[in-house]
């Protein structure tokens, strides 16, 4: 089985790993500039009911961020963790999403790729082999080189997301 991304053309390279930190910030700053140069309506603004709009994304990305770094440091300090799912589609409207202030998005969401990162310098080369038990899409034993890369996943492919929806040129773009 392969966790390649056919709609964005993400390849899962379990090798990126220990470059993740440094990549994750920098698709958070892509992401935080899209927030601070977009009109705020046009960032509320879903294409569809069933889609988010950017704003949505970019507080996702947030909190997928900020959950991510706490799975990384629970598969740390014990064996082979049970992460519990992030309620990610209740997260919108328990967390009012949509009415948040982009500026102060996108800096938690720089702030938050910060954090992560700096969980992710830490691991010796052996703790990348370390696993937790990752319930999205289903339950599955994943290895901490995973969690960093579907969480780079996760940032480009909501960048994307969120650039489709807002004119101008995109900050997936480069």
């Amino acid at each position: 089985m392969t966790d390649d991304c056919a709609e964005c053309g993400f390849a899962y390279d379990l090798e990126l790993a220990p470059s993740v930190a440094s990549l994750a910030g920098e698709y958070a700053a892509r992401f935080a500039e899209l927030l601070l140069r977009a009109e705020p309506a046009a960032l509320a603004r879903r294409a569809a009911p069933e889609v988010w709009s950017p704003l949505e994304y970019a507080c996702h990305v947030r909190d997928v961020l900020l959950v991510q770094r706490e799975r990384v440091l629970a598969a740390r300090r014990t064996d082979n963790p049970v992460a519990t799912l992030m309620g990610r589609d209740e997260r919108v409207e328990h967390d009012g999403y949509a009415l948040q202030v982009p500026a102060d998005v996108a800096r938690q969401l720089t702030d938050a790729a910060a954090l992560f990162g700096n969980v992710l310098h830490r691991p010796p080369p052996a703790q990348w082999e370390r696993t937790l038990v990752y319930g999205y899409p289903e339950p599955a034993e994943r290895t901490l080189r995973w969690v960093a890369v579907h969480t780079l996943h996760e940032l480009r492919h909501h960048l994307l997301d969120a650039g489709r929806q807002v004119p101008g040129p995109s900050a997936a773009d480069g």
